[in-house]
């Protein structure tokens, strides 16, 4: 991902929570989420993100159509051995072409070469699209659960784990 991604970048990921999160994460806070924001912070964070991790664009016909982030799994504030799937996003006009699986498919291929032996990733309990498709990918529940709060209601997640090709 490059700096003059990052706009278009924000774009796919306000509009890709909006649209998988509704009836899941309350209405009135998806409304709220702005593309104008996202990318101030994102473009903040851009500077330190090798550190932070790695950031993957999908293009079709020189447009950005896909963004996925992984690095080290964080166990709280602590880096851990192991590599995480921070977030995919797809334009919604793009969902079910394959970007999502070719950006996890490069994630979990970077973190393997990473010398990471596992991915873990948090995906919403009731999000069963996004779970068919990680578990499509090889990727399991591995029992974990950690509800955050969003505007008073709770959202619960669950954690996913698939071993790393080395």
């Amino acid at each position: 991902m490059a700096l003059a991604d990052i706009q278009r970048v924000s774009e796919i990921r306000v509009r890709g929570r909006q649209t998988a999160y509704r009836g899941l994460i309350p209405q009135s806070y998806l409304d709220a989420l702005s593309v104008t924001e996202d990318a101030e912070r994102r473009r903040a964070r851009f500077a330190r993100s090798a550190a932070d991790g790695v950031n993957l664009v999908a293009e079709q016909g020189g447009k950005v159509v896909g963004w996925a982030a992984h690095g080290a799994y964080r166990d709280g504030e602590v880096r851990t051995g192991d590599a995480e799937l921070y977030a995919i996003y797809v334009d919604t006009e793009h969902v079910g072409t394959g970007v999502g699986r070719t950006l996890l498919k490069e994630s979990v291929r970077q973190a393997g070469v990473l010398g990471y032996p596992r991915m873990y990733l948090w995906v919403l309990k009731g999000n069963a699209r996004a779970r068919r498709f990680y578990e499509g990918a090889g990727f399991r529940a591995d029992g974990a659960e950690e509800p955050f709060e969003v505007e008073g209601v709770a959202v619960p997640e669950v954690r996913y784990l698939s071993p790393l090709p080395v």
